[in-house]
């Protein structure tokens, strides 16, 4: 088969073995030998080893498993197996330690030697210190006292008349007339309103209060009949996603900034918000009549709407061509700001969900202006619709029938018969949450969809609600095992497409310490230490309790 993925036509995963043995030719001039330093005993240690007299013989160096990820595009993934081994010997390989928590003003108190030292002395070493240790402070104290000090530096606040408690920010007009906030480093305010031991009533007026961050309409919202949940949809006009995207975002009065604190009504309502605007888009498009009333659509007004949609584009789908006929989905979770400034995920904390539908083309730019020449836009989910029609003209079989029995049949790679066998991590009788058998992130864990289900618009109100109570679990098991930061997102057929055999995949991608990505990532190498059924293993002892 000249496809390259690890699910072979027969149901089952195939990857290959390297075991490196050779031999390299010596040409180095000259010996530059000097010690390195001494031992206890106080003998020298020298460096001899890298300067060897002749060739070098490797007889057997490591071996190293390499997996052609199950879709082509996503490149491979390479174990170590030594690395492997250790980590399957292990009980706690797959559990980060917890942030550790300490205050710069106690610091300051023992290094002062006093037990009072006056207000206006500690603000003026806060303010005096240089901006690293500034950000690093936001982004790493757990003491309120230490971020509302930096919060005071960064933005100027208005306060109540007993001077005691800020009510809102200061503001000023730009030179276009647009009021702007007065923010003084604009990367301290970020970071430390992103930290959750910044008391709320400082989030509020920093950044979550609508109209906080700036002029976005809301356009739609949840609330919660028992008032625990609440989310507003935000409208993004000039977007980085062309033709603008929504977001879903928890509420200033529901705070959550840990998945820990998520309900499961708070997934329902984000959620539920992007299949309602993808209905409504596309219900707009072709002509459907919309109530137009102020008021969310509710499950069963959703389903009817989905399935009259559905039934036109079946019955006359020439008659029925998109313009917007693909969905983007995903979710940023987590936030960090390095000292040296680079910012290592989302922009906000405060947790949110992102959508937007794609144009079926774009014009060809720099052509004629009579020219009608269009360009396909580019959807993640085309990739995946490109290779399973090959694997099906080259093997005659279907690529996600054949993944979901690989995934059955799965065996270890190290053919160790008493240890877990599985990739499977959770599932019910639509969804299925597993572990890739090459991952590309370290802790990556995939949710499909167990029939050929490849939209939002094919998913009935049943495997909706089983995708997101599957997705608030996983997110459930990866926060448990101290993943802090987590991109999702979702790999979608088109709308109109008529191929029965898509299934709607969705990615979890955790950023692991000591892990940013570099050359080999970039060429899509991705490099492992555990074997993914260890992982497996690991977050089903994880797994909610109300999802065994």
């Amino acid at each position: 088969m000249d496809l390259r993925t690890c699910v072979a036509p027969s149901g089952n995963f195939v990857y290959g073995i390297h075991k490196p043995g050779y031999r390299v030719a010596n040409l180095r001039e000259r010996d530059i030998l000097e010690p390195l330093g001494r031992f206890s005993d106080g003998r020298a240690f020298q460096n001899d080893a890298n300067f060897p007299p002749g060739d070098v013989e490797e007889p057997g160096a490591e071996w190293i498993f390499e997996i052609p990820n199950a879709f082509p595009f996503r490149g491979a993934t390479y174990i170590l197996k030594s690395w492997a081994d250790e980590k399957a010997q292990a009980s706690n390989t797959f559990e980060l330690p917890p942030p550790q928590a300490f205050s710069f003003s106690e610091l300051l108190q023992q290094w002062l030697e006093t037990p009072e030292v006056p207000e206006d002395k500690i603000a003026k070493i806060y303010r005096t210190l240089p901006e690293p240790l500034q950000l690093a402070l936001a982004v790493n104290s757990t003491d309120p006292q230490d971020l509302v000090r930096l919060a005071q530096i960064s933005c100027e606040f208005i306060h109540d008349t007993d001077n005691r408690r800020p009510t809102g920010l200061a503001y000023n007009y730009d030179r276009n007339g647009s009021a702007k906030s007065v923010i003084h480093n604009y990367n301290l305010f970020k970071a430390v309103a992103n930290n959750i031991h910044l008391p709320d009533e400082y989030k509020n007026l920093m950044v979550l209060k609508p109209g906080a961050q700036g002029n976005s309409e809301i356009v739609g919202d949840w609330h919660d009949p028992d008032g625990q949940s609440h989310v507003f949809e935000y409208l993004r006009r000039n977007s980085y996603i062309p033709w603008g995207h929504y977001a879903a975002n928890m509420a200033n009065d529901a705070v959550r900034y840990r998945i820990g604190d998520l309900r499961q009504a708070d997934i329902t309502a984000m959620r539920h918000l992007y299949y309602q605007r993808t209905y409504v888009r596309m219900a707009r498009e072709m002509g459907i009549d919309i109530n137009s009333r102020r008021q969310r659509l509710t499950v069963g007004e959703l389903e009817t709407l989905r399935c009259r949609i559905k039934d036109i584009l079946a019955k006359n789908p020439k008659k029925s061509r998109l313009k917007f006929n693909s969905t983007l989905w995903g979710w940023n979770f987590g936030f960090d700001f390095s000292p040296s400034r680079y910012r290592l995920h989302a922009s906000n904390q405060q947790i949110h969900q992102q959508y937007a539908l794609v144009p079926r083309s774009v014009a060809i730019g720099e052509n004629d202006a009579r020219s009608a020449e269009e360009l396909p836009t580019y959807c993640c989910g085309d990739l995946i619709a490109g290779f399973i029609r090959e694997y099906r003209r080259q093997t005659g079989k279907k690529f996600f029938e054949m993944y979901i029995r690989a995934i059955r049949n799965n065996r270890r790679l190290d053919h160790r018969r008493e240890r877990e066998q599985s990739l499977v991590v959770y599932e019910d009788n639509r969804i299925m949450v597993f572990v890739p058998k090459a991952q590309t992130s370290q802790w990556e864990l995939q949710m499909m969809t167990l029939n050929p289900v490849g939209n939002v618009l094919e998913a009935d109100r049943h495997t909706r609600r089983s995708l997101d109570r599957a997705m608030l679990a996983t997110m459930k098991i990866l926060e448990s095992m101290g993943a802090k930061m987590v991109t999702v997102f979702e790999y979608a057929k088109r709308l109109d497409s008529p191929d029965p055999d898509q299934h709607l995949l969705y990615a979890f991608l955790p950023r692991i310490p000591h892990s940013p990505g570099a050359f080999s990532e970039a060429q899509l190498r991705w490099i492992n230490g555990h074997y993914p059924e260890d992982f497996a293993s690991a977050c089903r002892s994880h797994l909610p309790v109300e999802n065994k």
